[in-house]
């Protein structure tokens, strides 16, 4: 398992063409994750980087952990990550953030084989659509994540984040 302070070569997913085009038929009304990208915030740590595996609920933070959504079940002082769905849309000018929506889950610190965790997947789907419709859900996130989350979207690619939309800049601006 890669350690999260690593610097990794990993960049934002880019992906062109729609899997639903066409007749109407097989693939409609499913989620299209060509532009999405999961990025993953450790505010106690002051770590933020992108993982795609969170797409699939595999990211470094979610392995061996046991997820209810109760949050009671992750125990009396869990720690907090942020899974941050980001998709990107693109003009002629170029590639901007276009949607932004954050979940957080909650990991049991105490060391066992297989940690205790609270995730709640609705809220994880729901959020992951609205990022794709290009809504920005952000919020109800705490000041120190987003403050982390804007430095580290504004230096992955200043040109992405100059031609994002105002409501972006809004929500993330402490």
């Amino acid at each position: 398992m890669k350690e999260l302070n690593e610097k990794q070569e990993v960049f934002f997913n880019i992906l062109s063409g729609d899997s639903t085009d066409g007749d109407g038929g097989y693939g409609v009304g499913t989620m299209d994750l060509n532009n999405v990208t999961p990025i993953i915030i450790n505010p106690e740590d002051n770590k933020i980087f992108i993982d795609m595996e969170a797409l699939h609920g595999r990211s470094v933070v979610e392995k061996k952990v046991r997820f209810r959504p109760n949050k009671s079940h992750a125990g009396d002082d869990p720690k907090l990550y942020w899974i941050v769905w980001v998709s990107l849309n693109s003009t002629k000018d170029g590639p901007y953030y276009s949607g932004c929506t954050a979940c957080e889950i909650f990991v049991s610190r105490e060391e066992r084989r297989i940690k205790l965790g609270y995730k709640s997947m609705p809220e994880h789907v729901n959020n992951l659509d609205k990022a794709i419709k290009s809504k920005f859900v952000l919020s109800h996130i705490d000041k120190k994540s987003k403050n982390l989350l804007k430095e580290f979207l504004i230096t992955y690619d200043k040109d992405f984040w100059e031609r994002s939309s105002k409501e972006l800049k809004e929500q993330i601006t402490v």
